[in-house]
């Protein structure tokens, strides 16, 4: 009995002394990235309303590899620790956006008679503007007080049957998801619709400069991968409200004009590309696009015969917006919008669902659709729109996804086309990018890839 006291008393000592020994010499946390994974972080130093944040998407902090948690001899004796109490953390609270202005209409075909009785009715004039895309007086008109929306469009049609009368809707840019960046995860998209390399037979010589239109957010041209590209950018100038953000445009506009060589090469580096910032910061965090800013936006580009015009934005029906389109195309104008994110059960979302729009909706890298595009009939052609690697709002770059960032190849696509046959119809360049589109849904055309896969091979030839 002594013996077997001594052996188990023993065994109890070492046991302590292996516990003493783990407290006092704990393995220190290893820092490094685990051996042979390349990791991606995003070096955008603005806030953290950027589209995407960059990580390896193995969890932990920044993107950064965490060791596992070693085992621990002292819980075996339950011995009591700490608790470690951690701030709380604050997440930003979506804003709800408003559809529209809430007390304002925007009309189009108001003589001076018309607009003088409307002001006796207590509407007050907020702004007007000739349109020359429309041949005639755009007016906002401020609501007489206690008077709904409804009863305001209804009274200011009254007063010409020839007015167009609407809303003033809001639109909003087209990102989305975040997404991580890890070794081939970083690489371009450009691949899946056989975008041209430069590389000998890749028909890199088909790019030709032209002139492309982009209706968006305030742009970062001093950004490393814009600096020397052939870029203005025009201000709508009223000043009224908050800058927009500067993340969505300059995404956007990188992926078209990026510097060649540059973490962002754009698909047309050479083109000359004229964009208006149309937007305006909506209670700090988001940004918004009004109608009547929007009409202006195109007016600007119309007048600078403009025969591309890329729109990754969406936002409701509008029939002022509309008659603006069709006139648009009735000039020979092509718009190329984003088919939206409101995910795939929503309504159709405008410019994109207009007649006279191409609309585009986003593929990943296996072709699968973008979870969050938005479907139907009026889908014309899918791109690559997902982990999309383009510019971040100060430096650097990022991977960015949604329909917004699928948009700008089919119009880029649309430039060459136009480079290479000139006198194509927006009819006519909308069926030249159909026909040679890869089909990779249902038979045909279908509600969620459009007529398929744009296909850049066939538009410089080398496929």
């Amino acid at each position: 009995m002594p013996s077997r006291l001594a052996a188990l008393s023993g065994r109890l000592s070492l046991l302590v002394a292996m516990t003493v020994a783990g407290t006092v010499a704990l393995p220190a946390p290893e820092r490094d990235f685990a051996p042979g994974v390349a990791v991606a972080l995003a070096d955008d130093d603005d806030d953290g309303g950027d589209d995407d944040g960059g990580g390896s998407g193995r969890g932990g902090r920044g993107g950064e590899w965490q060791p596992k948690a070693r085992g621990d001899l002292r819980s075996l004796f339950r011995w009591p620790s700490r608790e470690v109490r951690r701030a709380p953390v604050r997440r930003a609270v979506a804003v709800a956006v408003p559809d529209r202005a809430p007390n304002e209409i925007v009309a189009t075909g108001l003589d001076d008679d018309a607009i003088a009785g409307l002001a006796q009715d207590g509407f007050v004039v907020d702004d007007r503007v000739e349109i020359a895309l429309i041949g005639g007086e755009m007016v906002r008109l401020i609501v007489p007080q206690g008077m709904t929306l409804d009863a305001a469009r209804a009274a200011v049609s009254a007063r010409s049957a020839s007015a167009i009368v609407d809303f003033n809707h809001f639109y909003q840019p087209q990102a989305g998801d975040k997404a991580a960046c890890v070794r081939e995860g970083c690489a371009l998209v450009r691949h899946m619709v056989g975008w041209p390399t430069g590389e000998a037979g890749s028909g890199v010589a088909c790019l030709k400069p032209q002139r492309i239109g982009l209706i968006d957010t305030a742009i970062n041209a001093k950004h490393t991968v814009l600096a020397n590209a052939r870029m203005e950018v025009l201000d709508l100038g009223d000043g009224d409200g908050a800058p927009s953000g500067e993340q969505h445009g300059t995404a956007v506009a990188a992926l078209l004009v990026g510097a060649p060589g540059s973490r962002v090469p754009g698909l047309l580096p050479g083109a000359e590309l004229i964009a208006v910032d149309a937007f305006q910061r909506f209670r700090k965090s988001t940004d918004i696009a009004n109608v009547y800013d929007l009409v202006r936006a195109l007016d600007l580009l119309i007048k600078r015969d403009i025969k591309v015009v890329n729109l990754s934005l969406t936002g409701p029906e509008n029939q002022i917006l509309k008659r603006a389109v069709e006139a648009a195309a009735d000039r020979g104008t092509i718009l190329v919008a984003a088919a939206g994110n409101d995910g795939p059960n929503a309504k159709p979302v405008y410019p994109a669902a207009y007649e006279d729009v191409i609309a585009v909706t986003a593929v990943d890298k296996a072709r699968n659709p973008y979870r969050r595009a938005v479907r139907g009939d009026h889908i014309d052609i899918a791109a690559p729109g997902v982990g999309v690697w383009t510019a971040a709002s100060i430096s650097g770059a990022r991977q960015k996804s949604g329909t917004s960032f699928a948009a700008p190849f089919v119009t880029a696509a649309v430039s060459i086309l136009l480079a290479e046959k000139p006198g194509l119809s927006p009819q006519e360049v909308e069926a030249e990018l159909m026909k040679s589109a890869e089909d990779i849904g249902k038979p045909g055309k279908d509600a969620i890839y459009g007529w398929g896969l744009l296909n850049a091979r066939t538009l410089c030839g080398s496929g």
